[in-house]
């Protein structure tokens, strides 16, 4: 190979790299976005599941509620 040629095949590796290395950089700020939603959605979880188990107990020593009234 002569100069020219390993000039021109070091240029074409260079732009490849450098369209790899902003790729990865955008794919590493989906996974972020991903993750904060994540995490958002599981803290929403645990509040739902807390609400649900707070509104089973306080059934549990409630009195039946009476039919309603029929009109």
């Amino acid at each position: 190979m002569n100069d020219a040629e390993l000039e021109a095949r070091l240029t074409d590796i260079e732009g490849r790299y450098a369209f790899l290395d902003d790729m990865v950089h955008d794919l590493d700020a989906v996974v972020t976005a991903q993750q904060r939603t994540i995490d958002e959605l599981r803290e929403q979880l645990d509040q739902t599941r807390a609400a649900l188990r707070t509104a089973r107990l306080g059934e549990e020593g409630d009195e039946p509620e009476p039919p309603p009234p029929h009109y």
